[in-house]
């Protein structure tokens, strides 16, 4: 036996040896070791060539599991509209998800990738999901508390169909209604946006004590990674033109646009979003300063940095037109995550060169790839990299469509009510002989909605999803005795022969998204106008204005009994019949200044020319008719 001791021994030490290299191996994928280790032993696995794949996000309609394991991709999304199928089932969501999962946990390394979607009123593309108020109402309504029980309620939904990733929250400062983002912005003052980021902790769990600042936070399964967006000064453009020019000193940056970006980091924000527009000519996705200099290394931003869709593309006019210039550019300049989404074998190709090259150097890339690892690692990726259908049943839940409800009634602004104070037309009586309910917004979900609502630039008409409209909510809530007529556009005789005791006339702006939504007039599109001409002309009539923004009004104000700010409610209609019956009071107060005419704009609360139709605070009471 003596002669068979060294082999044995020797055979023996090189099993320990190949268990210790085995383990050694593994440690990135241990979850016991540090999330700093992980990384560093993940980082020196890998070549170039996965490195830039992690950077990389692409669209689902371009993507699949060859696709995830040829390229390594380490992202992909659904634009607006972009789902598995139409109406499709939050069961279908997980089963695609996962198969572009398994792609990407096939290759050599098995890093899974994150799936981002935007989810910036509820899961807002995806059939039956709960639409809450877009961020407009929610502003309205001066309760962070609620904000944040819409963001955790919102990360239950986007869990529910296998997506870990919002690009939410929009903590734009609008400061010119003309803009066709701003039914995103929670406000022109910037402390209510800041109060609001208080739907980060809500979507992505509240960080735990003495967290280092900066550092990104995802409490789990049931939560997901939270975007701040977009960096910085997209509410600031010239007219409200969308991705244009902010123009404004280093100070007024400062003091208006960044504000909410501290309290985002402050509560481990796990991503930033770049704006598409300028600071005084310098376009955000290459502006060195404000996203390396003040975002990662003043402000001590921890998480990963992600440009707009196509963002790079957008760096020059006409979009591509100096395409590996803008990669090298929005690159060096911090993006850790480019969002293409389409032209990824391009952008895969010029950025290698540019590092073979000595253009982009490989410390810019490590920089990148640590910080999309960094996310991936915290919120626990690694570990739960596949969706199960657990949670499917919280898609549209009847608590989440309360909740909706309950911000609904608090978003609310009353702005008139009788023609004299003494004659309060609201609460409404439920019991009437015969009322009218007219207009274009009253019996219409997808206008209730407006934009990113299935599709990016929302749909009209009821069959987009499921929810309640201002007409049906107003069937439910008067007494079985009262007669409801609905007219779309009545003409002024047949509202005077029909004895009612009042109407209600539901009026406002189609819905649209981004560019299309620019306007440089903000008039209620007609019929809406006739509509309220015909019928307060000849009856006592609440007018209820569904926008995205302050709209002209001045003109009929006179003419109008009472008039309601609903802004863009989302699918439960139910919350405005609440409060025009009075089972609820008004109580929202306006987030945004309502201006007489569009010459008076851009003007917000502060300015030397403030003289608004209804100021900044401004909105008035009502008193429930029954205790609640």
């Amino acid at each position: 036996m003596a002669r068979f001791s060294m082999p044995f021994v020797g055979f023996m030490l090189l099993c320990c040896w190949a268990a210790v290299i085995e383990a050694e191996y593994m440690k990135y994928k241990d979850p016991k070791n540090p999330v700093s280790v992980r990384i560093k032993d993940l980082m020196r696995r890998m070549t170039l060539e996965e490195k830039i794949g992690q950077m990389t996000q692409i669209e689902r309609k371009d993507s699949s599991a060859d696709v995830m394991k040829k390229y390594f991709i380490g992202s992909v999304l659904s634009g607006g509209g972009s789902v598995p199928a139409p109406k499709a089932s939050a069961e279908s969501w997980v089963n695609m998800v996962n198969e572009l999962q398994k792609g990407a946990l096939s290759t050599r390394l098995g890093i899974p990738m994150i799936y981002g979607i935007d989810a910036i009123h509820g899961n807002n593309n995806v059939y039956k999901a709960t639409i809450f108020p877009h961020n407009i109402g929610l502003g309205v309504t001066r309760d962070p508390e609620l904000v944040k029980q819409i963001g955790a309620a919102t990360a239950l939904e986007v869990r529910a169909t296998g997506i870990p990733y919002a690009f939410a929250p929009c903590i734009a400062v609008c400061r010119d209604p003309r803009w066709g983002r701003c039914y995103e912005s929670y406000s022109e003052d910037h402390r209510i946006v800041q109060a609001m980021t208080e739907i980060i902790p809500g979507l992505q769990g509240d960080i735990p004590p003495n967290s280092h600042k900066g550092v990104p936070y995802v409490a789990g399964k049931n939560k997901v990674a939270a975007c701040a967006k977009h960096y910085v000064g997209d509410g600031g453009t010239t007219k409200g033109i969308n991705e244009n020019d902010t123009v404004i000193d280093m100070n007024g940056l400062l003091s208006i646009h960044m504000p909410a970006y501290y309290n985002s980091i402050s509560k481990g924000v796990a991503t930033v979003m770049v704006s598409y527009s300028s600071w005084n000519g310098k376009k955000m996705h290459t502006n060195t300063d404000l996203i390396t200099g003040f975002l990662k290394n003043k402000l001590k931003f921890r998480g990963f940095v992600i440009s707009d869709w196509q963002g790079i593309d957008r760096v020059t006019s006409p979009p591509g037109a100096n395409y590996s210039n803008s990669v090298q550019a929005g690159v060096n300049a911090g993006l850790d995550m480019v969002m293409l989404p389409f032209n990824f074998t391009e952008f895969i190709d010029d950025l290698t060169f540019h590092v073979k090259n000595n253009i982009v150097p490989m410390s810019r890339i490590n920089d990148a790839v640590k910080r999309i690892l960094r996310v991936k690692f915290i919120m626990g990726l690694f570990e739960n990299p596949l969706a199960d259908t657990s949670l499917v049943n919280q898609l549209g839940s009847k608590e989440h469509r309360e909740l909706a409800r309950k911000a609904v009634r608090k978003s609310l602004v009353l702005l008139k009510n009788g023609k004299s104070s003494d004659k309060p037309l609201l609460p409404l009586p439920k019991k009437a002989p015969k009322i009218l309910v007219a207009g274009t917004h009253a019996d219409n979900l997808g206008n209730q909605c407006g934009g990113w609502t299935i599709e990016w630039q929302g749909l009209g008409g009821n069959d987009l999803t499921i929810g309640t409209t201002i007409l049906t909510a107003v069937k439910n809530t008067v007494d079985s005795s009262t007669q409801v007529v609905y007219s779309e556009n009545p003409d002024a005789d047949f509202v005077k022969s029909n004895k009612f005791s009042y109407a209600i006339v539901v009026v406002g702006e189609p819905p649209y998204s981004e560019t299309d939504g620019d306007s440089l007039k903000l008039t209620i599109p007609e019929p809406g106008l006739s509509t309220i001409t015909n019928v307060c002309g000849a009856i006592k009539c609440v007018v209820v204005i569904v926008s995205g923004r302050p709209v002209v009004i001045e003109p009929y104000v006179a003419t109008i009994d009472a008039l309601v700010a609903a802004w863009l409610p989302g699918t439960e209609g139910q919350g405005v019949a609440d409060v025009l019956f009075g089972d609820y009071g008004f109580t929202g107060k306006l987030a945004r200044t309502w201006f007489k005419t569009v010459d008076q704009l851009p003007m917000n609360v502060g300015d030397p020319h403030y003289d608004p139709l209804y100021p900044f605070g401004f909105g008035l009471t009502t008193k429930p008719t029954k205790e609640n």
